[in-house]
């Protein structure tokens, strides 16, 4: 198996305002079938569909779903300024914050905030692991 992750598909209870709140971030939304919203990322893409869409796809109910799941999605940025910003634009968007930006143990700054839905994501600048020239993150740069 290759070691990619290619789409990370969020469960939203609300697809209209989980849309509103990316696009609020300042993502661009790309074409995609109607009950789909995508995001082209670096790399990658992110997906947003109904919870209960997804539910049904995964033969669950949709209270088995949802929330904090123990995952983080991690946006590292070039600057601890870029992180107060971002973690600040979360919580203007409507997303809670749920750790402010700080200094950490080994050498970063990181924050946690989460969208509408709980799924949460870590804000942060790591000095040790600068951004490729497209923005790409790689563990120190390698």
């Amino acid at each position: 198996m290759d070691q990619r992750i290619s789409l990370i598909t969020l469960a939203a209870a609300d697809l209209d305002a989980a849309r509103a709140f990316y696009e609020n971030l300042g993502w661009e939304v790309t074409d995609a079938t109607e009950g789909i919203v995508v995001f082209d990322l670096i790399g990658q893409t992110l997906g947003l569909y109904s919870k209960a869409g997804l539910a049904r796809d995964m033969g669950l109910s949709e209270d088995e779903i949802g929330g904090f799941s123990g995952i983080t999605l991690a946006h590292n940025l070039p600057t601890r300024e870029a992180v107060d910003a971002l973690y600040a634009r979360f919580v203007e968007a409507g997303g809670r914050g749920v750790k402010a930006p700080h200094e950490v143990f080994w050498g970063g700054y990181t924050s946690y905030a989460a969208d509408l839905d709980g799924h949460v994501w870590e804000i942060a600048h790591n000095p040790f692991s600068p951004l490729g020239p497209k923005g790409e993150f790689q563990w120190r740069g390698a």
